[in-house]
């Protein structure tokens, strides 16, 4: 049995106390705790202890420790109960410890994959131009189960969604001048698919841009294409086989058929 000689405060932590321990003789260092260990198990001079109880409070301690670092870990912003896991795990704290931590936090409401969830879905809709189907996604990957992502993502209307698609789209048409329209509109629903968007609200956004094709932009960017296909090819190819050639080209391009043989008249002869 030792008795606690001495308790002193650390000086680089005032709620960190050291115990020192004597066996009547000799004083030596034992072991600190935090002063809420202290209160709790009213630590103080002449108190005795046997080893089965100071292995306790160094158990606690480590405990108490182990949970104020994922109180500053959780400071910065919410985490899923995986990500806590994960620091834990990274720290080295003991499996029994850890499911102690995280069953602490939950009870006290400071982890909570459903709320963490849906404000994850909040700001993604403020802050990115992400869809739906991705941050699921990212839901799932920072740990939370598919079925609270799928409710999680339900928060993301119809209306957001289409109003986001929509002002992305009036952004990046005709941005590619030099492609067919047709084209374009192909190259945005694949980013959009891409993004996480669902294909109901990448239509209903596509349709309200039919009326926006520029003809004249079309006609310019058709020359282009042509022009280039023309200098590619007529090396080897002439007359019909030449027109033909460049007409497959221009049709896989997404230019409408009426243009490729205006075109293929004005420039080129059988």
């Amino acid at each position: 049995m030792k008795k606690i000689s001495r308790i002193t405060t650390q000086k680089k932590s005032k709620n960190r106390y050291n115990i020192f321990l004597s066996n009547g003789q000799d004083e030596a260092y034992g072991f600190s705790v935090d002063e809420s260990i202290l209160i709790e198990y009213r630590l103080r001079k002449h108190l005795e202890l046997d080893d089965a109880m100071i292995a306790t409070l160094v158990q606690k301690d480590t405990l108490h420790k182990s949970y104020t670092q994922t109180i500053n870990f959780l400071s910065y912003r919410m985490r899923t109960k995986k990500e806590i896991r994960d620091y834990l795990v990274k720290k080295e704290v003991d499996s029994e410890h850890i499911t102690q931590i995280i069953d602490r936090l939950t009870k006290e409401k400071l982890l909570d994959d459903k709320e963490f969830a849906e404000m994850f879905v909040r700001t993604r809709i403020n802050t990115s131009s992400k869809g739906p189907m991705i941050i699921k996604k990212e839901l799932i990957e920072k740990g939370v189960s598919a079925s609270i992502a799928d409710e999680a993502v339900e928060h993301y209307p119809y209306e957001a969604q289409f109003e986001k698609v929509t002002k992305w789209i009036e952004k990046k048409l005709n941005q590619g001048k030099k492609d067919s329209f047709r084209k374009q509109v192909q190259q945005l629903q694949a980013t959009l698919m891409q993004k996480g968007f669902t294909q109901d609200v990448i239509k209903d956004a596509l349709a309200e841009i039919a009326d926006e094709k520029d003809e004249d932009a079309e006609w310019d960017a058709l020359i282009s294409q042509g022009e280039k296909l023309l200098r590619k090819h007529e090396a080897k190819l002439e007359g019909r086989a030449l027109n033909n050639k460049v007409k497959e080209a221009l049709y896989r391009k997404g230019f409408q058929l009426d243009q490729i043989n205006r075109f293929l008249e004005e420039h080129t002869a059988e």
